[in-house]
């Protein structure tokens, strides 16, 4: 047995680069910890991984111990993998054989009984197949110890008992892994940073994040929620400003809640410049902020802090050429103004002016540069998941035939508010677009091969409404076992030109394409549609961007997610204050 005058939790140190330090130690408090080879780990549960520990301070505790470089075998990743290598007969099984191998196995029946844990949050059941599974010996792979790791981290049980018992086994099952020698992964992390999360030590839970990289493996923004989070819950400014630099270097883009969080933060300790900082950084990358944010924002304009924060007096001329440079709607020269804040919740015009403060927002331009390189990736996108045979040809067609002052998502056009596919409501929706268009061009239509070929396109009125639009070159139709999206898309896009469907674009899809360019795009290109007893209205895009926006005086309009359905107008925070 080996007694540690401190409470010491040793784990491993996930240091690939360390020489013969093979583990680390983290104490804060002095207790007696026990280790013997037959006695399970205990632990404490606020501890920090810190210095390394020496092989020779913890003789008793070898089954610790770990070589001197992180080497892990790719034979524990699967332990069914060398079955699907077999042959029955001479022959080679076939992929229904071997699948059915895999989950038959001990491994394989593991893994689906702990899925069903993780789907049902059972973790009191997940222990229990654990314990099991390493009495019969099974094999556990990386998936395994992941949905472990994932359970206790996300359940605490319902009193302080259950969460010190809970959070002592996932760091059980943590050590576990790295003595069987099974390779990490980002998942592996940051449900370890979770579970420090739920013990309250976001210092843990930072430090796991920053070993990452030390295995080649980039932390992902789900990865420093828990350290972030854990640091702004605890008021720990500093080391919250500490995460946010480490995403940053890591390239990770913060969203909303993480941003919203760090305004808080900031907003409590009275960082005027950390405040206007992210501001500007929520109207780069979330554009319309929730309820939540809004509050933050608002208090800190009702601060007698934020009354005290501007200068009273500004380069006019530096605050225009700011503007220009950055294309409207910011100048980026700081606070400007000093006084009270005016803050109220408002509605803005159909032309973009202010129901509170009277003032125009500004419509914001887009780079044709950022255009054309989201056009070159959104037919990368569209390669690797359509036949790359028939987009390409789809680009060649359009090449021929275009540009297009619109196209026209034809699916959704043709059900909106109707039970079945309906051509004559598209060709209302067609018609008017070709009135209103500078060429009098007709738009182009995206249909699916089925839509055209099936159903009610058979119909003879219909059959000369999709033979016009073909006879002018202004009908496409996707091939079989195409998604149409990627095609409607694409070509809106690459002509530059509007857009006109009611899907708000916001499945897998559509995440790929990132937070930044895109929803400016779809702001100034796509024309929604509203369908009553009086007719079929189109709304065009706003003449102004909706985008936090800071005016040339100093004054600020929050856009909300409230609102804004076509039938309720959006709502906007507006802060201004009288100059001095």
């Amino acid at each position: 047995m080996l007694l540690c005058r401190s409470s010491t939790f040793f784990a491993p140190s996930f240091n690939a680069k360390t020489s013969q330090n093979l583990c680390s130690y983290f104490t804060k408090k002095t207790q007696l910890v026990s280790f013997s080879k037959n006695s399970p780990i205990f632990c404490s549960y606020s501890y920090l991984f810190a210095k390394p520990v020496k092989d020779s301070d913890f003789i008793g505790a070898h089954n610790l111990l770990m070589k001197k470089k992180a080497t892990f075998c790719n034979s524990a990743i699967s332990a069914t993998s060398r079955s699907d290598e077999k042959a029955v007969g001479g022959n080679v099984v076939s992929k229904r054989l071997k699948k059915k191998v895999r989950r038959d196995a001990p491994e394989g029946v593991l893994r689906f009984k702990l899925d069903m844990c993780s789907k049902a949050g059972d973790v009191v059941e997940g222990l229990r197949l654990y314990d099991e599974a390493r009495r019969n010996g099974v094999e556990l792979n990386q998936h395994h110890y992941n949905v472990m790791l994932y359970l206790c981290s996300q359940n605490g049980g319902e009193n302080g008992s259950d969460l010190k018992l809970i959070c002592k086994r996932g760091f059980e099952i943590f050590q576990q892994m790295i003595i069987d020698k099974v390779p990490p992964n980002e998942a592996t992390f940051t449900n370890a940073a979770r579970l420090a999360s739920v013990m309250e030590d976001p210092e843990m839970a930072f430090d796991l994040v920053k070993q990452m990289k030390g295995f080649g493996i980039m932390p992902k923004l789900r990865s420093y929620g828990p350290p972030l989070f854990g640091f702004c819950k605890k008021g720990m400014v500093d080391k919250a400003y500490e995460v946010d630099a480490h995403m940053i270097e890591s390239g990770v883009v913060a969203e909303e809640p993480e941003l919203s969080s760090l305004l808080k933060i900031s907003a409590d300790i009275n960082n005027a410049d950390k405040v206007y900082e992210l501001l500007h950084r929520l109207r780069t990358s979330v554009r319309q902020v929730m309820e939540s944010t809004v509050r933050v924002i608002e208090d800190w304009f009702k601060s007698e802090h934020a009354a005290k924060t501007g200068k009273e007096n500004w380069d006019v001329i530096k605050v225009k050429e700011g503007v220009v440079r950055g294309g409207g709607g910011w100048h980026g020269q700081g606070w400007l103004g000093h006084g009270q804040w005016r803050v109220v919740r408002t509605q803005m015009d159909k032309k973009g002016v202010c129901g509170s403060c009277g003032e125009r927002l500004a419509c914001i331009d887009i780079d044709p540069g950022e255009t054309e390189n989201f056009a070159i990736s959104l037919s990368k996108l569209a390669f690797g998941r359509e036949v790359k045979a028939d987009f390409i040809q789809f680009q060649e067609w359009l090449q021929q035939h275009g540009p297009f002052d619109a196209v026209v998502d034809g699916a959704n056009v043709s059900l909106i508010n109707q039970q079945t596919f309906n051509f004559s409501q598209l060709n209302t929706v067609v018609n008017r677009l070709q009135d209103t268009s500078p060429s009098k061009k007709l738009p182009l239509v995206i249909l699916h091969k089925s839509r055209v070929n099936g159903g009610p396109a058979q119909s003879p009125y219909n059959k000369k409404l999709l033979e016009r639009w073909k006879n002018s070159g202004a009908l496409y139709a996707t091939p079989a076992g195409s998604n149409d999206d990627w095609y409607w898309l694409y070509a809106a896009v690459s002509c530059r030109c509007l857009l006109v469907t009611n899907d708000e674009m916001r499945d897998h899809l559509f995440q790929l394409l990132g937070t930044s360019f895109f929803p400016r795009w779809k702001e100034k290109h796509q024309v929604r549609l509203s369908v009553s007893r009086s007719g079929i209205a189109l709304h065009m895009p706003p003449p102004y961007s909706i985008v936090i926006q800071e005016s040339e005086n100093g004054g600020w309009h929050v856009p909300t997610t409230t609102g804004d359905d076509l039938e309720t107008p959006r709502q906007w925070l507006c802060a201004t204050r009288s100059v001095k």
